[in-house]
């Protein structure tokens, strides 16, 4: 019998993963991956199969929930006055509610954003923005942001959210593939976007939603099955290491997350008819989960930031599927699908996709979580 207590403990979810096993291209087609499906617990309730049997693994009545969200070429390439080189990441606006001397009139064209090398990027700086057939853009640095550890640059008139600045990094900017994708090739950074991708504003891709294409999409929908969408921009740190060992008062970072009325009407129609809510990625179930966590259990409509811990001894309220990735180890990601379906039986299955040769993280297989193998504590 496992200790209770373990999972209350960030060692508990480390994992030894050889480099050879991370993904470093996608399949091709997209829904080729290979596919664990996990049934009721019990190795015999393993079946390996690929992503296009996700539509015979739903039923007609199903809502399948995904993250219309899409990644920005966040990642830039500058140059100090100095002439040393700098990496810029850009995040998200910057809040200026936070108090700070940054706070100017033009604030509202302020982003927080990573730069690297950092420690010697102050304030008063100017960058020089460079791309490929592009003209120097300066950006100045306006402040230090204490919670990300980045800085707070001011982007040129006009940029003042993630609709409005898309262009400009379209121009200069590239896709901010993970640091274990060791050698990116440009001509697959469209396959680092979902084929639904409508919502600007995320740095990372939701990579479960990866799996899907237009034909697996079709077929879902001919099996009976209802597809709706949330929001959620996914931020650098969902994909960072946790780093107390202690998990008992874990509290994540926030993240921006829109449920519209089209998607309350649907999971209430889901419901009424029987049939099970389904979230691809991660993502997604923090979408649901997070805003009904808000308002008492129940959905409805939201836009704005959540932070909400999902790890074991959690109970969902609407949520009871999952199509995901296989994720990092020490990993808020890792907490979350262990309350699905408990901290040693998701151990023991990485530990059967590794001797089975899956490949691991964003542009790696998918596990399937189909509804019977949640933990009955956890179901809605």
């Amino acid at each position: 019998m496992s200790d209770p207590s373990a999972d209350l403990r960030l060692s508990s979810y480390d994992y030894d993963l050889p480099p050879s096993f991370i993904a470093q291209t996608p399949a091709e087609p997209r829904h080729s991956a290979r596919l664990l499906a996990l049934g009721r617990s019990g190795q015999e309730q393993l079946r390996h199969l690929t992503v296009w049997d996700l539509a015979a693994e739903l039923q007609p009545g199903d809502l399948l929930v995904v993250n219309d969200t899409r990644v920005l070429k966040a990642r830039l390439q500058a140059r100090r006055a100095s002439g040393g080189a700098v990496e810029v990441l850009v995040l998200q606006p910057y809040d200026s509610a936070v108090p700070s001397e940054a706070a100017v009139a033009s604030s509202e064209c302020c982003w927080i954003c990573l730069v690297r090398p950092a420690k010697r990027v102050r304030p008063g700086e100017v960058l020089q923005l460079e791309a490929a057939g592009q003209p120097s853009l300066p950006l100045e640095v306006v402040a230090l942001d204490e919670s990300s550890g980045g800085r707070v640059i001011r982007f040129p008139a006009g940029c003042v959210d993630a609709a409005s600045i898309e262009a400009l990094l379209q121009r200069y900017g590239e896709m901010p593939l993970p640091p274990y994708i060791q050698h990116p090739d440009p001509d697959q950074e469209s396959r680092y976007q979902t084929l639904y991708a409508t919502r600007p504003g995320a740095v990372a891709a939701p990579t479960a939603g990866l799996h899907l294409s237009d034909e697996l999409l079709e077929a879902i929908r001919a099996r009976g099955v209802a597809i709706a969408t949330a929001t959620l921009h996914v931020g650098i740190g969902t994909f960072r290491p946790l780093e107390e060992e202690d998990l008992s008062s874990l509290d994540l970072h926030s993240e921006w997350v829109e449920i519209s009325q089209e998607l309350v009407e649907a999971v209430a129609a889901c419901q009424l008819r029987g049939g099970r809510v389904v979230a691809v990625g991660t993502t997604s179930v923090r979408s649901l989960e997070g805003v009904a966590a808000l308002n008492g259990g129940r959905l409805l409509p939201f836009r704005g930031p959540v932070n909400l811990v999902i790890q074991p001894g959690f109970r969902f309220q609407l949520v009871q599927g999952l199509l995901t990735n296989f994720h990092l180890p020490r990993s808020s990601l890792l907490l979350l699908v262990s309350a699905l379906i408990g901290r040693p039986r998701l151990l023991e299955v990485y530990e059967e996709a590794k001797q089975q040769g899956y490949r691991f993280f964003s542009y790696g297989d998918a596990m399937w979580i189909a509804p019977d193998a949640v933990l009955d504590a956890a179901r809605p």
